[in-house]
């Protein structure tokens, strides 16, 4: 099937709108100019909005893994013990992360299981910069607790660092409210931008407690912030112009249809697939309780009995629909489905529509057109 026709569902990189597409071809300009500094500049106002913050935001290129790298390395020296929180694998990532930089207290929990707060303030009592958590783990498709972790972290004076890289946009993340003193994302996900911009928020609080010399060069915070707040606004290297130019205006997407009706839509594509998969007998993979939720920008589903990945991703893919599968210990048995950024109704229609498609081939589907009509009652179409 044409590229072009392929539908991706996957929860990062996203589907991109024509008019980000056509925002980067424009020509080029020096990144050193007053037009791009207004460029920057107006993504920042947008930017704090959709972060629902007064702080600082800096916007560096690379992915994601470069906020979080510039978070931890900005705040952690070599005599310095950060807790990391993991229940998946972008959580184990700041695990790794912050053994290059200092000393790491991990806490672990199986991955798709909900924090246990009163294990995570175990590991604060024993004193840290810092605290790391991942609000919403993409692997798994669960939305830890930000709020109650960062109560935890001001009761302990540590620094508060988020990746929000699959939720902010998508998800309500409250970066003033829950008390987070970094707080990062990335392009290509609920934002809809090509990959290639970190985006990271600075309270003064994590400023005040920056290393005095971070062990990065490229990923140092003080540095993108020195040169944030310059006249124009500028990025401290060479930046990826083009993707400035969609980012402004995915933002003014974003803006026109509103920051909360956004978070709104997203919500409700994901009850659409999830009301669609316990119509279809597919059980989802993570662990709920009062404070973890099933994510509203990806939904993790365990494998049908008697259906293989290949069979059922390689099914959906030569139909045109392209989904995810488990990383790492889950590779085989869930798969994921991408709900942020440009999705439509009709996306998640055509999506659980295939996936009926590839049940019914393979002898597992009970109850032809029950996931459209779940999904469809819950969209309202």
């Amino acid at each position: 099937m044409d590229i072009e026709d392929t539908l991706l569902m996957i929860p990062g990189p996203v589907k991109v709108a024509p008019r980000v597409l056509r925002s980067m071809s424009r020509p080029m300009i020096s990144h050193r100019s007053g037009e791009f500094g207004a460029i920057y500049s107006d993504c920042i106002g947008l930017l704090k909005q959709f972060f629902e913050t007064q702080n600082d935001v800096v916007i560096m290129t690379g992915s994601g893994t470069v906020g979080m790298d510039a978070a931890v390395g900005s705040i952690i020296g070599r005599k310095d013990t950060i807790v990391t929180i993991s229940n998946g694998k972008f959580g184990e990532r700041f695990t790794e992360i912050g053994e290059r930089y200092g000393k790491v207290l991990p806490v672990k929990f199986e991955w798709g299981t909900p924090f246990d707060l009163e294990k995570v303030e175990a590991a604060l009592e024993q004193g840290a910069k810092a605290v790391a958590m991942v609000h919403n783990e993409t692997s798994v498709g669960l939305t830890n607790p930000a709020k109650e972790v960062g109560e935890l972290a001001q009761r302990h004076d540590a620094v508060f660092i988020v990746d929000g890289i699959s939720s902010i946009g998508g998800n309500e993340f409250l970066t003033d409210d829950w008390k987070i003193d970094i707080a990062i994302t990335g392009s290509q996900k609920a934002l809809a931008v090509p990959p290639g911009l970190a985006i990271v928020s600075v309270s003064p609080k994590a400023e005040e407690r920056f290393e005095a010399k971070s062990a990065s060069y490229y990923a140092d915070l003080k540095a993108h912030l020195k040169s944030a707040r310059k006249s124009p606004v500028q990025t401290p290297y060479t930046p990826a112009v083009p993707l400035f130019f969609a980012l402004q205006e995915a933002l003014h997407m974003a803006s026109e249809e509103g920051f909360a009706s956004r978070r709104a839509r997203t919500a409700r594509q994901a009850e659409a697939v999830r009301s669609a998969a316990k119509a279809l007998d597919i059980e989802l993979f993570p662990q709920v309780n009062e404070h973890s939720h099933y994510s509203n920008t990806v939904t993790a589903m365990k494998m049908p009995a008697g259906v293989t990945d290949d069979k059922l991703r390689g099914g959906m893919k030569k139909q045109g629909v392209v989904v995810s599968g488990g990383q790492e210990q889950l590779k085989g048995k869930i798969f994921r489905i991408g709900t942020m950024g440009a999705c439509s109704s009709g996306d998640i229609l055509r999506t659980i529509q295939t996936l009926e498609l590839v049940l019914a081939k393979e002898g597992q589907l009970r109850s032809r057109g029950a996931g459209v009509e779940a999904a469809s009652k819950v969209l309202g179409v």
